[in-house]
């Protein structure tokens, strides 16, 4: 599995306008509920801030990946926001978030859930990927560096 395999275009967010981590899951959510990827976004959003209430998803180096699973989807979506101004998430190192890439699974469906949580790290690894999502200026200019850096 891909991650262009579960990133509908539209769900990209550049830049988000949330300043809060609430405020930026909220808006990660309603971006994935307007595409129609959800069945029921309170079921959504519900899962993932009660799943960030547990720990943190601010996985260091300015990364955050909020999830979580229920009913609200038969299959993985995903979300992607890019942040001009640093969001404060407890991430593990300190450091505020710029780069947030939000999932959603089904209750039943671990595997897929894990994979693309493996995808995202192992993507996340890359250094000058990261920086160019940073500056990334569109939804477009993400989805295209998605593509590239996955094709290798």
């Amino acid at each position: 599995m891909t991650l262009t395999q579960i990133l509908q275009p539209n769900c990209i967010k550049v830049p988000v306008e949330g300043r809060d981590k609430e405020a930026v899951i909220t808006e990660l959510i309603d971006l994935l509920d307007a595409s129609g990827a959800l069945m029921d976004r309170d079921v959504a959003l519900d899962a993932v801030l009660t799943r960030e209430r547990i720990q943190s998803t601010g996985t260091g180096a300015g990364i955050a990946i909020p999830h979580g699973k229920c009913t609200a989807v038969k299959e993985v979506v995903m979300a992607i926001g890019i942040a001009r101004e640093p969001i404060e998430f407890e991430s593990v190192d300190g450091r505020p978030v710029t780069i947030l890439f939000l999932l959603v699974s089904p209750v039943d469906q671990t595997g897929p859930h894990i994979q693309a949580l493996a995808a995202i790290s192992k993507l996340m690894l890359n250094e000058q990927f990261r920086r160019q999502l940073e500056q990334a200026e569109s939804l477009e200019a993400v989805n295209e560096l998605l593509s590239q850096q996955e094709g290798q």
